[in-house]
């Protein structure tokens, strides 16, 4: 798989597994347009396994969109960045069913997948019982409905690969970044 192409939406619902379909995607591609996160962008995390080493992105390091899941479910938010050494492409999905327009919230039941861009490789959560988000804010920008969203995820279980035997532990994501709620 290569960049952009993500788990289709299936994959998010607890206790499904869908087919990884390569031409399945649901927030745009680098391709199709700035991702710039301008000085909203931020994402601090500390990966252990498969992939191993400390995220620092913050500004121009970070890409990031969000948008609202499919029938108004929540939002789901995609930051990706250079990781390692060698800048290797890799991006989180954080999908937060619960989460709602303009709110904050605590303790809110979320599914995170890390994807290696470019090596077809997903590492995600199987369902809603390992990670969880505190949405700190979630600040309005100029632009009707588009936010400022602030927050930290946490998982208590690595996330498996989906498509091999591996695995990657991340405890703490925090991250600031975009949520354009009138986003199809």
């Amino acid at each position: 798989m290569g960049c952009g192409q993500e788990v289709p939406e299936e994959a998010e619902e607890p206790g499904e597994t869908a087919p990884i379909n390569p031409q399945a995607g649901f927030l745009p591609t680098a391709d199709e347009g700035p991702q710039d996160c301008g000085d909203a962008g931020l994402v601090e995390a500390d990966l252990f396994g498969m992939l191993d080493g400390p995220v620092r992105w913050a500004g121009d390091d970070v890409r990031c969109e969000g948008m609202p899941r499919p029938a108004g479910a929540g939002a789901r938010l995609r930051f990706a960045g250079a990781f390692g050494t060698d800048e290797q492409p890799i991006a989180f999905i954080i999908a937060i069913p619960a989460l709602v327009r303009g709110e904050s919230g605590n303790e809110l039941p979320s599914n995170v997948t890390l994807i290696q861009e470019g090596q077809g490789r997903f590492f995600s959560t199987p369902d809603l019982d390992s990670c969880w988000t505190d949405v700190s804010s979630q600040t309005p920008l100029e632009t009707e409905n588009r936010f400022r969203i602030d927050g930290h995820v946490y998982c208590i279980e690595p996330l498996p690969e989906v498509n091999g035997n591996g695995s990657v532990t991340i405890d703490e994501i925090a991250f600031s970044g975009l949520v354009d709620w009138a986003a199809s």
